[in-house]
């Protein structure tokens, strides 16, 4: 087997993600984490009330040591967030924030559901109509327009160079950009409008976007705003593969109780399949998730 390829890949690094790689990894097939573990909100907090633990324990502690338990496995982590998701010749290929390409038999979505926001004026009032979080989900809707990618992170650089495909002019507002080589240089010799010295302060419109207010004065007139706030979530790395989403709200991933979901040799655990928001869950889930990913990759490696 190639060195950039597994046969489970899981993307996210919480406890769901860690649990699968653990469980997967047990069952003695190659297992590749993806992502970082400061982007887990269990990162930052203290967990209590959880299953032989009488004292509190630090979401950090607990995330490093479930890093070392799946190390014990043989589990390998890379570091680095997942841009593009493709289903390819029964496996899927993953492309990194780095350029490198990885591929899997089977894939375990794991990276939670947050949704971070930019709190500003407009943004709640014209969600869905000129707001976005997902640039892989609503890209479409604005050829030929005037867009804006608000974020400094990969999910933004990343977005806002596919947007070039569609939008007639595209504007990143990026402070701070923190991203990579590959997608600096992506960026630099892209028509992508970067714009480092203001943030957005309000998003403007009627019934629809009609402009972005700027920090320092500035007003960007725009048909959308794609707010992408960190690395890239379940929705736009689910979105070109054809994942079902519940229909009531659309955010969350429908599995069955094997953790899958309606793709074949993917899964998904924690967090991003539903409520309750809890680390007892999304543990739970990843313990079956591993196991199945790695029943299927087995089966699938063995035809």
């Amino acid at each position: 087997m190639p060195q950039d390829a597994c046969d489970v890949a899981i993307i996210g690094r919480g406890p769901g993600g860690l649990q699968a790689a653990i469980h997967a990894a047990g069952k003695k097939v190659k297992v590749i984490v993806f992502g970082r573990p400061e982007r887990s909100s269990l990162y930052k907090a203290h967990v209590a009330n959880f299953c032989c633990f009488e004292e509190i324990v630090s979401g950090k502690q607990l995330l490093e040591a479930g890093k070392r338990q799946a190390e014990s496995f043989d589990s390998v982590f890379v570091e680095q967030d997942i841009i593009e998701t493709k289903s390819e010749n029964n496996r899927f290929r993953l492309v990194t924030e780095n350029g490198e390409t990885f591929s899997a038999i089977a894939v375990i979505l794991a990276m939670g559901i947050a949704r971070k926001k930019l709190r500003v004026k407009g943004e709640k009032e014209l969600l869905g109509r000129g707001v976005s979080y997902c640039v892989d989900c609503d890209a479409n809707f604005y050829r030929g327009m005037d867009v804006a990618v608000v974020g400094n992170e990969s999910a933004a650089a990343a977005g806002a160079l596919t947007l070039l495909g569609y939008a007639k002019k595209v504007y990143l507002v990026c402070p701070k950009l923190t991203i990579t080589d590959l997608l600096h240089e992506q960026l630099n010799h892209s028509d992508v409008k970067i714009i480092r010295d203001a943030w957005v302060k309000e998003i403007r419109g009627g019934t629809e976007v009609e402009a972005v207010l700027l920090t320092d004065g500035d007003v960007l007139k725009v048909n959308g705003v794609f707010v992408e706030l960190g690395a890239k979530g379940a929705m736009e790395l689910a979105a070109n593969l054809g994942v079902v989403f519940d229909a009531e709200t659309f955010s969350f991933i429908e599995t069955n109780k094997k953790q899958e979901t309606n793709i074949p040799g993917l899964y998904a655990a924690g967090d991003i399949t539903g409520q309750p928001w809890q680390i007892a869950k999304a543990v739970g889930e990843g313990c079956v998730a591993g196991m199945e990913a790695a029943k299927y990759a087995k089966r699938l490696a063995r035809s």
